[in-house]
């Protein structure tokens, strides 16, 4: 009989089953603890309960796991520091998507080399989630392949829906199941209400395929996530987190019968992907909270141990750059530090203000 199916597949290899992959790298009670605690920060600021600022912030991409320890040192210290007034919670992405090709993320290809030896992935992505979250330190996600929630999501705080899957049936239902809050960022051609839409479906149940703890093809059914928000990201070239187009998020999610909860993505097309520009982004973004737009809950920066990116290593990933991204620019560490210190003290005085004049 002539062969059907599996034509175009060169290779199917079987990955540990994520239960014994987190046999492996256990969570403490001390981890679990930091993880439920950011989870309970996210959920308080969302709902209003904590009056605080939101800031994800950390690599576009982990490429280093040892430059992202050395940087979630240095953040869980500054979340210390500026606890009163910013919630800071460490970027720890895992997944890049990709508009055509290119490399797919740290999971996908970890030693940047064409190998995909995603086992050694899920492995050490896992264990520098233990690790970050050992300090102290919750981090926050983008899920991007559907199975990877089960090799990690019990170590993420907070969980982005990507531009380019707002609008899969598939992230959606994948969404409602997740045990942390959830952005939804607009898509690329700056659209909100796919991520309005996105929000609405990820409120509610689904069932769907998957798999279990043991790697099995399941169908998973979900109760809803209701600590669901947009992300305004900009698209097209356009920024779109002035206060003109916060307002129309405002109404666009009062229309909906929404929580108008807005966070906002300081990098891509808010800052034309040039990193000089996201303080500008962030500085408006304290603006209007400090001036009491309340619907602004948070940020995303992009942020690494020194500025700028470097080209994708063609032959010799050893010739990297330590702590410079090979995906999207970001800004230095002393600027990441700046401007946190900054906005975190003009938070504070308008607060103070508003105690007095109330």
């Amino acid at each position: 009989m002539q062969k059907l199916q599996d034509l175009r597949v060169a290779q199917i290899t079987r990955l540990t089953a994520p239960r014994k992959l987190k046999d492996q790298l256990p969570v403490t009670e001390a981890i679990a603890s930091t993880v439920t605690e950011g989870r309970r920060e996210v959920e308080n600021i969302l709902s209003g309960k904590d009056s605080r600022f939101l800031v994800i912030v950390g690599p576009c991409s982990i490429h280093d796991p040892a430059a992202a320890m050395e940087y979630a040192h240095r953040l869980k210290a500054l979340r210390d520091e500026l606890s009163e007034e910013l919630c800071i919670i460490m970027r720890v992405y895992f997944e890049k998507p990709r508009t055509t090709i290119g490399w797919k993320g740290f999971i996908n290809d970890p030693h940047l080399d064409g190998s995909f030896d995603i086992e050694h992935g899920l492995y050490h992505a896992r264990k520098l989630l233990v690790d970050i979250n050992a300090l102290g330190l919750p981090a926050a996600t983008e899920f991007l392949d559907p199975f990877t929630p089960q090799y990690v999501s019990d170590l993420v705080s907070w969980a982005a829906i990507g531009a380019r899957t707002i609008e899969s049936q598939t992230h959606r239902q994948m969404a409602s199941g997740l045990s942390m809050p959830v952005g939804f960022k607009n898509s690329t051609d700056g659209r909100m209400q796919a991520a309005i839409d996105a929000l609405r479906s990820a409120m509610h149940p689904h069932s769907f395929l998957g798999i279990d703890p043991d790697g099995h093809s399941s169908v998973i059914t979900t109760t809803g996530n209701p600590f669901g928000h947009i992300v305004l990201r900009g698209g097209s070239g356009r920024p779109n987190y002035d206060a003109g187009n916060i307002a129309e998020a405002e109404e666009r999610l009062a229309r909906a019968d929404l929580s108008k909860t807005i966070m906002v993505d300081c990098s891509h097309a808010n800052s034309g992907k040039k990193h000089e520009q996201q303080a500008k982004v962030w500085n408006n973004i304290i603006g209007q909270r400090a001036g009491g737009t309340t619907s602004i809950v948070g940020v995303m920066i992009e942020s690494n141990l020194s500025c700028g990116n470097q080209p994708f290593p063609a032959d010799d990933p050893s010739s990297l750059e330590y702590g410079v991204s090979i995906t999207d620019e970001c800004i230095s560490w002393q600027e990441t530090e700046k401007i946190l210190k900054q906005g975190a003290e003009k938070l504070h005085t308008a607060r103070c203000q508003a105690e007095v004049s109330g």
